[in-house]
């Protein structure tokens, strides 16, 4: 599937302003694939179809946890966790598009999990610095992410979970340990 296609099919599922984005998420993990020497056509479909889900109702992301045995841990989460997962499942139910690291890379995107292949980092990092995102604390990502992937994904995961915890919110188990997991790995506060 090349470019235009993926675009068109994902263009039917967003709305413009989330079309706008993943155009800015597409853009963003081109420029760091070719930065960390990772598949850019797979980045490209990846982050095409990063948000396939995100505006499927809640009641059948539900559906589609329960009936596909996915992490119990989803449906105590935020739902806003719920699009990533399910759209893996519905990229590829749907689209036809099978190869395991674009869904993965897909999969884990918000929430990351413990031995992100350097494909899930730039999806990951892509989302959450492209262009139009403007919050405290994406800048300093940004920068990060010219240097470091893992320390520009170390900091997206600070800062989201700084937040979740500023709001009483719980924070995803897979992010938690994402997170340790970077800490513990070694070298990252070189």
């Amino acid at each position: 599937m090349n470019q235009s296609e993926a675009l068109a099919v994902v263009r039917e599922q967003l709305t413009e302003r989330r079309y706008i984005h993943t155009l800015g998420v597409m853009e963003t993990a081109v420029k760091l694939a070719e930065r960390y020497d990772v598949d850019i056509k797979k980045a490209e479909l990846a982050a095409i179809f990063h948000d396939y889900a995100k505006f499927r109702p809640k009641e059948e992301m539900k559906a589609i946890i329960i009936n596909e045995s996915m992490s119990v841990h989803l449906l105590e989460a935020n739902t806003e966790l719920w699009h990533a997962p399910v759209g893996a499942f519905l990229v590829e139910k749907e689209v036809g598009l099978t190869d395991e690291d674009i869904l993965n890379a897909i999969r884990y995107h918000t929430s990351g999990r413990p031995g992100m292949s350097s494909l899930e980092k730039v999806i990951y990092v892509a989302d959450y610095i492209e262009p139009g995102r403007k919050f405290p604390g994406v800048e300093e990502v940004r920068e990060l992410a010219e240097q470091d992937l893992d320390k520009a994904l170390l900091q997206a995961l600070k800062n989201t979970i700084s937040f979740l915890i500023s709001k009483n919110q719980r924070v995803f188990p897979d992010t938690l340990y994402t997170y340790n997991e970077l800490v513990l790995g070694g070298n990252i506060n070189e």
